[in-house]
């Protein structure tokens, strides 16, 4: 429980001007002719839903690529790209297409690196086809299960190597058949375990001009649908990262899923034509009937000004034209857009703040890059939630992380040092780039950019510690209190952030709250809070 005096510091702390001191105002210039201004959901988070009939992308905000949505019934699913965090492949529910919320962690035992997957529904059983680099190349693996819910099956290895980006479809002739990267497809067995045949090229995509500045051809992230005589092939060019004005989305259609194929005439279909709009790099796209009869594209894009949130999920409405083909309606996804048509209201989001009275592993919390037994460091205390040390630093660990998807947020948590234990708090991307602060049972460590600060070390006897801190757009300030928090002290460091994305560091990746556990002993986290301020 939170007593009051904790209470009233984090409010304070959250609210009120006398804050103001302790959190560093970055100079972030604008980015678009307008400015943005969402709504706020659970916890001051944005959220898309205006209230007035209208939404602001994003749909789901924070690090969530490469979406694959299912339309089942009057219910919708979506799932995202899960890299190397474990458990992974959470899958979010909407009724509306703009409202979406989290409900359970289709994978729950560490299978190596993972782009992105495709979720669908074949006779009454729903399927994720799932790339991993195992540690062994690539290989399409697949889980199913007949409640969305769960439970999941464990990962079987398909074998279909060398190949990420599935995406799943019904032939005319009534075969299944995925099509990866490249863009090549495979026939799979009626039971879509396995493959029934070899890999063979499908489609040799639409070609930019050349003095288009994009980062690289790369051919991904084939999806399909049937609709009316045709079958439709969306796939995602020019790269999926790097010049703002790299990715796009591009189409083609035929009447068989073996071709020919012709190009859309609209191509590119979606495309960030300049580094002053609000989102960059958008691609990937599938696309999907609203509650009303209406059509939407769901893809990802980069947060100007703000890679270091990962590639967030955006909607926009499509038509489709008199000729069979469809056109991107957006515009200038800065401003609001007119929300889906017939759709019930469903929860949106998911609150952070967590009193570990119950398991959100997965859901909310997820190991960087775990080993199959580090699974089992984690254990639910009457009175927190206890990770067992691993490693001697930073360098060797594995950080349990929170996904967050705002701007500007305070997170404040208490860590209790069991026996030789080192603990503390993060923004992580991964090993090489991330700060934060630590405690040890003799002293205070910083770390700046992937390393300790060796100048900062201060001698500090701690047991027990709450630490905040303060991310304002990418300008990052932390305190810490060993009086429960009653009163705090200001570390003297403050770090900007900016830099910590995909572009400079790789691995596609986003910064995320990071609590991590060393050396012999334990942490006890307890008491973990969080708030948007902006």
């Amino acid at each position: 429980m939170v007593n009051a005096s904790r209470r009233n510091i984090f409010k304070m702390a959250l609210t009120s001007a006398a804050a103001a001191p302790f959190m560093a105002k970055a100079a972030t210039a604008s980015c678009a002719p307008y400015k943005p201004k969402w709504a706020h959901g659970l916890e001051n988070q944005r959220k898309a839903d205006l209230g007035n009939g209208t939404y602001l992308n994003p749909i789901v905000a924070g690090d969530h690529p490469d979406p694959t949505i299912l339309k089942d019934g009057s219910d919708y699913y979506m799932t995202f790209t899960s890299f190397c965090y474990y458990p992974g492949i959470v899958i979010w529910h909407s009724t509306d297409l703009v409202n979406w919320a989290p409900i359970t962690a289709a994978l729950t035992k560490p299978l190596g690196t993972i782009f992105a997957v495709d979720l669908c529904k074949h006779n009454g059983r729903y399927f994720i086809y799932i790339p991993a680099d195992t540690g062994k190349g690539w290989s399409i693996h697949v889980i199913w299960a007949d409640d969305i819910k769960g439970p999941w099956s464990d990962p079987i290895d398909m074998s279909i190597v060398g190949c990420i980006d599935p995406g799943h479809v019904v032939g005319e002739d009534g075969k299944r058949y995925l099509f990866v990267n490249g863009i090549r497809m495979v026939r799979l067995t009626d039971d879509g375990l396995a493959a029934d045949g070899p890999l063979e090229h499908a489609y040799s995509p639409w070609r930019y001009p050349e003095d288009w500045v994009v980062e690289d051809f790369a051919p991904e992230g084939p999806k399909l649908l049937r609709h009316g005589e045709w079958f439709y092939l969306i796939t995602a060019v020019g790269g999926t990262a790097g010049p703002p004005t790299s990715h796009m989305v591009i189409a083609a259609r035929s009447r068989s899923i073996h071709g020919p194929w012709e190009h859309c005439p609209h191509n590119p279909l979606v495309r960030t034509n300049s580094a002053d709009e609000p989102w960059w790099s958008r691609g990937h796209a599938s696309l999907v009937e609203g509650p009303a009869g209406d059509w939407w594209m769901v893809y990802h894009g980069y947060e100007n000004g703000f890679r270091t949130l990962g590639r967030q999920t955006l909607l926009e409405p499509m038509a489709w034209t008199t000729d069979g083909w469809f056109k991107a309606m957006g515009g200038d996804l800065s401003r609001p857009l007119p929300a889906p048509r017939g759709g019930k209201a469903s929860p949106s989001g998911a609150a952070l703040s967590d009193d570990f009275t119950t398991n959100r592993l997965g859901v909310q919390w997820t190991f960087y890059n775990p080993k199959p037994e580090d699974m089992q460091r984690v254990s639910y205390e009457a009175n927190g939630l206890r990770i067992a040390g691993k490693g001697q630093s930073l360098a060797d660990t594995s950080p349990l992380t929170c996904l967050v998807g705002d701007r500007a947020y305070v997170a404040e948590v208490t860590l209790d040092l069991i026996g030789d234990a080192e603990g503390g708090l993060l923004l992580f991307y991964n090993p090489k780039a991330f700060v934060g602060i630590g405690f040890t049972p003799e002293q205070l460590k910083t770390f700046e950019y992937a390393s300790e600060l060796s100048w900062a070390r201060k001698p500090m006897r701690t047991s027990s510690v709450r630490i905040r801190l303060t991310n304002d757009n990418n300008v990052v300030t932390f305190h810490y209190s060993h009086d429960d928090g009653r009163s705090w002290t200001l570390l003297d460091l403050r770090m900007e952030v900016s830099g910590l994305n995909h572009n400079v560091f790789g691995e596609f990746l986003s910064l995320k709250l990071g609590i991590y556990s060393a050396n012999s002993g334990s942490v006890r986290v307890r008491d973990f809070r969080y708030r948007a301020i902006a």
